[in-house]
């Protein structure tokens, strides 16, 4: 059986997304192929995000990822929205869910590791799901 395709979705895909389709890679590989997208794009990923990243996890996301609208991404079967009090973008699929977690952009250290240790609790919950269902 093919892997479901996830979409992590927020505006400006520069953070909150981008951590979620890293981790998503990281921790879940073996279930779900992870994507993120935004409606606008950003010149590069969050710097507090990406250096965070790289520290606790040894990713680079500018490696392999960028910002990326949601015309970029592949059709999808689970759409996972950031909760970021505006009206999120629509994208057709099987599933979808709100993770409703603050923009930790302009924050501390500690508000970006507790944002990015949700956004890890919540990639394995999918991945649980994903599997028995």
């Amino acid at each position: 059986m093919n892997r479901p395709k996830v979409a992590f979705i927020c505006v400006h895909n520069s953070c909150r997304s981008q951590i979620a389709e890293a981790l998503g890679k990281h921790l879940a590989s073996d279930t779900f192929d992870s994507y993120s997208a935004g409606t606008e794009t950003k010149p590069q990923i969050n710097q507090d995000a990406v250096r965070l990243m790289k520290e606790l996890y040894g990713i680079d996301m500018e490696q392999t990822q960028r910002s990326k609208l949601l015309e970029d991404i592949p059709p999808v079967d689970v759409v996972v929205t950031m909760g970021c009090n505006v009206t999120c973008p629509f994208l057709p699929c099987k599933h979808r869910e709100d993770w409703g977690l603050d923009d930790p952009t302009g924050q501390s250290y500690e508000v970006f590791k507790k944002t990015i240790a949700q956004i890890e609790g919540n990639i394995i919950e999918l991945k649980k799901r994903l599997t028995n269902s």
